[in-house]
């Protein structure tokens, strides 16, 4: 059963009815105990409606006939399903409405309308037959009358709430809405609103099935100001959307009243012709159909705007970068292998291993014809050439070179750029980048990657994810483009100082090439082949003017450079020339003026670093360690001492948490190893100890000081001097190992530049050992070290009355030598248990 769809609602009382429909409305007690029931799909009937429905089954129609044929009485109640046809009594809710059938009318397709009156609330017992339909035996639900002050407050705010909707809803017929003002009771009024107002189906059904008068009014009250509030708020979004048409339409008269005007005048031909030549351009420029449908949508909104709006700037601005975008634009590879590694070797003294791995990089690329592979990252401290090596690849393959510095960025829009919604959106960096180079694969360097930051506004090493991924930058999105480029053809090289602060899903797609410090040889070629020539050419001069002997630069390398590249080496140079360039002009003769080591302290005063082991160790309780930094190796003193106290242990020096565990670790296994060493007599409780790093505004942290703090307090309390030419590194265990550490290799070259003639080193790092060059390897005599013993007797003097065989004796069972000419020294003899294990 279906109410039709020119469905109207009528209030019972009102002047619409037949003769033979003015009979009076029975009371309960007058219904028929057994009632025909209809199930209802789409609409509740309450008492007091008279509303039309449309019948189709043929049950159903059976049943209307026989209703009409006899009292008119049929009971409507609504389905818990509305697509069943023929709906079974679990199928139906079991309170309905007694109603009336007022008219009856019959189609030629076989269905039925009528008109019905609801009557009463019923309550549906037992079914008595359900064929031909559903016969059941009903009970009124009595409704007891009330009259308190709550219903009559209640009362009011409901007629009040159906007024606010009956001004807002146009559904709602004059009718209704005299009906509602005249109605007294409280549950007519609550009937007659709920079967009129807009509400679900399940809402109406559970005012039907509330009997007590107060209960319906507080459940139909919060029903009437929700639908109020929509109603409110539609109307206001209708009248927002008609004054927007409305501006619309007056704004497009306008301006095709502007246009007309402006061809009689002869004007506006320049915005025309503008728009022709951009749509000239798109078509010519061979853009990908994406790139060409959205450049064509753009110029078509370009073309309804104003010229003068800030619209129309911003799609000028977006089609000009769609224009001058490389889409097709790139240079040719030239993979000759040899042009590149005479390139190579002409702008890069040393870095022999680094430059194989770009020469095999090309050598790949030149049999592949693509660049899919590994994104390189350069690594290794300032001013070791990182930034100039991609120079360099690019010169060699014949590319466009791009830099794109990474430091300081704490925006992904950086990266990804800003969407067109902002105000001063532009493109990111990359395809700002690919701009500038007009070309789709340049080699573009990502400088100081370690350096990225992130803040509230995103995480730009996040971004750079799919830019660095081969299998996704194929397709790269910039926010401001809102199309996919192609970046599987740019060449990415990035360089940092150090990996620890990259992102570790970055790190991932990185092949990392390390490039470590110079040795002071390396430093002087570099400096007569490259840095000296650059200078003299700056400042005017050539080498028939000025020259600078190798004796003057070993000097500014020694004496006034305390760094791992050669940044501050090519400052101090440049000093020179400017006060050489100063003396040439002074003099009359046209000599060559050569800058001898002597004349360096004359021109740039005196030396500004001194050998960090000029001072030789005279007491107890001083060890030279060796630390790495992003910058290079360092030489790391670390300074014990002892007072009167309780036994605890005081560190100094901004050390961090590694490092203070690294301490106790050391003091534990001294007194855990008090016996076998001698300190049996030493009172730990009684006395406190004091170790120190100097230098104590700089942070320090890490293992590898392990050594170094254990030697320092071995030799305080045994009363031995470490020895002044020895340096070195490692981390500890309790049980007395020695670790293996990272930074091998720039830490030999700091020992080397400071004159340690030994290291002692963990026996796990003899594989580091050959990567140190061959010059540093010269000038050192590495002690390999499998416990603390051993390094306690490689690298303390020996005790008051023992010889030196017997010294060397010792040194030999623990420590596994190699001596600065390259061959290794080891005893034949058994290690000790606690090295052997």
């Amino acid at each position: 059963m279906n109410s039709p769809d020119t469905e109207f609602i009528r209030i019972a009382g009102l002047p619409d009815r037949d003769a033979n429909e003015s009979s009076p409305r029975p009371a309960d007690s007058s219904l028929p105990s057994a009632l025909p029931v209809l199930g209802l799909s789409d609409i509740v009937v309450f008492p007091g409606m008279v509303v039309p429905l449309l019948v189709e089954s043929a049950p159903s129609i059976r049943l209307i006939d026989d209703v009409v044929a006899g009292d008119r009485l049929v009971c409507l109640v609504l389905q818990r399903k509305p697509d069943t046809t023929d709906p079974r009594p679990d199928e139906l809710f079991e309170v309905g409405c007694a109603s009336r059938v007022l008219r009856m009318l019959k189609f030629p397709d076989n269905t039925v309308r009528i008109l019905i009156e609801g009557l009463h609330r019923v309550r549906l017992k037992d079914f008595l037959s359900r064929d031909p339909y559903l016969r059941a035996e009903c009970e009124p639900v009595t409704v007891a009358p009330e009259e308190t002050m709550e219903i009559a407050a209640l009362v009011r705010n409901i007629r009040s709430k159906f007024e606010e909707i009956s001004e807002l809803s146009p559904a709602l017929t004059e009718q209704v809405r005299v009906a509602a003002l005249n109605v007294e009771e409280p549950g007519k009024l609550a009937d007659l609103i709920a079967g009129n107002v807009n509400l679900s189906l399940d809402e109406r059904q559970t005012l039907l099935e509330t009997p007590r008068l107060l209960d319906r009014l507080n459940r139909l009250l919060p029903l009437l100001a929700r639908e109020a509030e929509l109603l409110a708020l539609g109307s206001k979004i209708q009248n927002e959307v008609t004054s927007s048409v409305n501006r619309n339409q007056r704004e497009f008269f306008l301006r095709e009243q502007m246009r007309a005007i402006q061809r009689e005048l002869g004007e506006g031909e320049g915005a025309g012709s503008e728009i022709e030549s951009l749509r000239a351009k798109i078509e010519e420029a061979g853009l990908p159909d994406e790139a060409r449908e959205v450049a064509r949508k753009e110029l078509d909104r370009l073309q309804a705007m104003p010229p003068a709006s800030a619209e129309s700037t911003v799609a000028r601005n977006y089609l000009d970068c769609i224009l001058h975008l490389p889409w097709h634009e790139a240079t040719e590879d030239k993979l000759d292998l040899a042009r590149a590694e005479r390139i190579l070797d002409e702008q890069h003294h040393g870095l022999g291993k680094i430059k194989d791995r770009l020469i095999e990089f090309l050598a790949v690329m030149k049999l592949r014809r693509e660049v899919k592979g590994p994104i390189l990252c350069l690594v290794g401290p300032p001013g070791v050439g990182k930034t100039s090596l991609g120079r360099s690849v690019a010169e060699a393959m014949g590319r466009k070179f791009v830099r794109f510095a990474l430091g300081g960025i704490r925006d992904e829009a950086e990266i990804r750029g800003h969407r067109r919604t902002y105000v001063g959106a532009m493109p990111g960096r990359i395809i700002q980048s690919l701009r500038r180079a007009g070309s789709n694969n340049p080699v573009m360097l990502l400088d100081e990657l370690d350096k990225v930051g992130a803040d509230f506004r995103g995480d730009p090493a996040s971004a750079l994810l799919e830019v660095l991924d081969p299998q996704q930058n194929h397709t790269f999105v910039d926010h401001y483009l809102d199309l996919p480029f192609d970046l599987s053809r740019v060449l990415f090289i990035a360089t940092a100082n150090w990996l620890d602060p990259v992102h570790p899903a970055l790190r991932d797609r990185l092949e990392v090439i390390e490039l470590a410090s110079y040795t002071a040889e390396e430093k002087l070629q570099i400096a007569r082949l490259h840095l000296v020539p650059r200078q003299l050419e700056e400042h005017g001069l050539d080498r028939k003017q000025l020259r600078l002997s190798d004796a003057s630069l070993r000097c500014l390398i020694r004496d006034y450079t305390r760094e791992a590249g050669v940044r501050q080496l090519e400052r101090e140079i440049a000093a020179v020339t400017r006060k050489s360039a100063r003396q040439i002009l002074r003099r009359r003769r046209a000599q060559c003026l050569i800058i001898k080591a002597g004349d360096v302290e004359q021109m740039l005063g005196p030396a500004r670093f001194q050998s960090e082991n000029a001072e030789r160790i005279t007491e107890c309780g001083i060890a030279t360690g060796l630390a790495w930094t992003p910058v290079g190796g360092e030489l790391l003193f670390i300074e014990v001492t002892r007072m009167p106290g309780a036994g605890k242990l005081i560190l100094t020096g901004s050390l961090g948490d590694v490092m203070k565990e690294s301490a106790q670790a050391a003091l534990s296994y001294l007194r855990s190893q008090a016996p076998r060493l001698g300190l049996a007599e030493v009172a730990f409780d009684k006395q406190d100890l004091h170790i120190h790093v100097p230098a104590g505004a700089t942070p320090k942290d890490g293992p590898s000081a392990g050594v170094t703090m254990v030697t320092a307090l071995a030799s305080l309390l045994t009363g031995r001097r470490v020895r002044s030419d020895v340096a070195m590194t490692g981390e500890i265990s309790l049980r007395g190992r020695v670790l293996p550490v990272g930074g091998i290799k720039e830490k030999m070259l700091a020992a080397a530049r400071a004159g340690i003639k030994r290291v002692i080193l963990p026996a796990q790092n003899e594989k580091d050992w050959h990567e140190v060059p061959d010059e540093v390897r010269k000038k050192l005599e590495a002690c390999f070290v499998r416990d603390v013993g051993g390094a306690l007797e490689a690298g303390l003097q020996p005790p008051r009355g023992a010889g030196s065989n017997g010294a060397n004796h010792a040194v030999s069972r623990r420590v596994h030598h190699r001596r600065p000419n390259g061959h290794p020294r080891a005893s034949n003899r058994p290690l000790p248990p606690e090295v052997a294990e």
